[in-house]
């Protein structure tokens, strides 16, 4: 637990949180004020920093087996914190690192395997916490998810306490709302009024979009979804892509690029690549993002009315076109609307995580992970 000594002049407690997602396109921070009994203020800065390609692409081998794996992972971990601490100092442009009380930080995740071994698993996210501690400062709280895989959980998704937190629907009188991030894999949180909330990962999100469009376009993306706008959907692939067994899994459950890797995307295509334009797939797989997190709606929250939408996957216009589409008795909209940059959530989540983590509370939650029991998350790495 953080010891050392700490300033609040204005009476805010302070927290960054740093998220680097299955995207690999680049790291979010926020700078985020609670008050000293832990309510939620607002987050006063934001900064960005794009991976170079190097790094991204260092990144990206580490999610499969490969040569001299340790020693990469090592390098990479060192790079990605010293790009953290590039955004913590942005953040804190003009103020004391002695206003910060500390930095949550997910790390990358280069392999998450939480079901293995007769219930139990492992999942592992590349950082070095003590790194950027050194240069930052600051107390930096780190690997949150390994605590929740101990005790039986998916250890993901994380994010859905703090959804609750700020999203969650209080009023009884106001239809239950759902809030969904689509970085890389698409994660689902539910919110009913008097009921625990509910999460758990749907799918693909980005990934896979990025993949295409990196392969046939040559950028990191396809802006706005104008590419998969153009094209048809496969409608063979797509029921293809849906027959995958994680899709009809029951939660808790949760995945990402061990599964929803580009090896997979190409299995399936097999004979029909020469029958389908690369635009047609691109259109196929934002079809099966949205399908992914409109069938979950429609099995476990069915009632649902309002889908607040985070992660790059909100500044997709066909995508949030197609939620629409498919979910004609729900209204979708950016978290934008609801106070919070879409991407901005995320990292604030880790903000709120470090909190948590500072003040000896539990951040998980059963209903999501399916663990023990609630646990405090995070290991602290004193400035």
């Amino acid at each position: 637990m953080p010891s050392r000594a700490w300033s609040d002049p204005l009476g805010e407690e302070l927290y960054i949180g740093l998220m680097s997602g299955t995207s690999l396109d680049g790291v979010d921070g926020a700078l985020c004020a609670f008050t000293a009994d832990g309510r939620w203020i607002g987050v006063r800065r934001h900064a960005a920093l794009p991976f170079e390609p190097a790094l991204r692409a260092a990144l990206a081998g580490l999610q499969q087996p490969g040569p001299d794996e340790i020693h990469r992972a090592a390098l990479a971990a060192n790079a990605l914190a010293e790009v953290y601490a590039q955004v913590v100092q942005r953040l804190l442009e003009g103020l004391s690192p002695s206003s910060v009380r500390a930095i949550g930080t997910h790390g990358q995740t280069i392999r998450h395997r939480p079901g293995l071994f007769d219930g139990t698993g492992y999942t592992t996210q590349i950082n070095q916490p003590a790194l950027l501690a050194e240069r930052c400062r600051i107390d930096v709280i780190a690997d949150f998810r390994s605590r929740d895989v101990a005790a039986g959980g998916q250890g993901a998704p994380l994010v859905p306490p703090f959804h609750a937190a700020i999203f969650g629907n209080g009023d009884p009188a106001l239809p239950p709302r759902a809030v969904v991030n689509i970085g890389g894999i698409s994660n689902l949180t539910l919110l009913s009024p008097g009921k625990p909330p509910r999460g758990f990962d749907c799918g693909p999100g980005n990934a896979l979009l990025d993949h295409w469009a990196q392969r046939h376009l040559g950028q990191p993306y396809d802006a706005q979804g104008a590419w998969s706008a153009g094209g048809q959907v496969a409608t063979a692939l797509l029921q293809a892509l849906l027959s995958e067994p994680y899709f009809a899994s029951p939660p808790p459950k949760s995945t990402g690029r061990d599964l929803f890797h580009p090896e997979w995307l190409h299995w399936h295509l097999g004979a029909q690549r020469s029958a389908c334009a690369a635009q047609d797939v691109q259109a196929t797989l934002c079809e099966l993002t949205a399908a992914a997190i409109a069938n979950d709606l429609a099995r476990h929250a069915p009632s649902t009315r309002e889908l607040l939408v985070c992660g790059g996957g909100a500044l997709n216009d066909d995508l949030m076109r197609r939620l629409g589409q498919r979910l004609p008795g729900c209204c979708v909209l950016g978290t934008a609307e609801r106070g919070l940059p879409p991407l901005q959530v995320e990292a604030a989540a880790f903000a709120w995580l470090a909190r948590q983590h500072c003040h000896r509370q539990a951040a998980s939650l059963p209903e999501v992970t399916g663990a023990l029991g609630p646990r405090i998350l995070g290991a602290c790495y004193p400035a």
